[in-house]
């Protein structure tokens, strides 16, 4: 695989828990949210439109997840209920407390396909920065 894949697909596996703890706060859903711990999402209005099947928070929007040491933030995050898609848009920040990051325009989750694409602004590339653990050798036997 090369080192552009390589880095995607960890890019997707950062993104997927902020995706996946957002999802732990819609209705039904309640829970899983109790399995997972506590997720804050403040941001300057929240609402919810029961005919489109849309949840919006926008400006200044943070979605904290402390159980897993993630803290996101963006001009705007969408659930599209019927898709089944979250878009976090808008100077799209993700950090997590081991001091992996992820910066892009715009993230995309897909809940049925578990997929999740990052996009950058046009012109511009998607950042993500990660700490490698270091495997340790097995002890040798004698």
């Amino acid at each position: 695989m090369s080192t552009i894949a390589t880095l995607r697909a960890r890019s997707l596996l950062f993104v997927l828990p902020l995706v996946a703890s957002a999802l732990t706060m819609l209705p039904g859903r309640a829970q899983q949210a109790a399995d997972s711990g506590v997720i804050t999402i403040e941001s300057d209005v929240q609402s919810a439109d029961n005919s489109t099947g849309v949840v919006t928070a926008s400006g200044n929007v943070r979605l904290v997840h402390a159980e897993r040491g993630l803290v996101g933030t963006s001009r705007q995050a969408q659930y599209f209920t019927e898709e089944e898609r979250i878009v976090l848009s808008g100077d799209v920040d993700v950090v997590q407390a081991d001091g992996n990051v992820l910066r892009a325009e715009r993230v995309t989750y897909l809940l049925k396909e578990e997929r999740a694409v990052a996009t950058p602004e046009e012109g511009q590339q998607v950042f993500s920065q990660w700490t490698l653990k270091q495997e340790t050798p097995a002890a040798k036997e004698d």
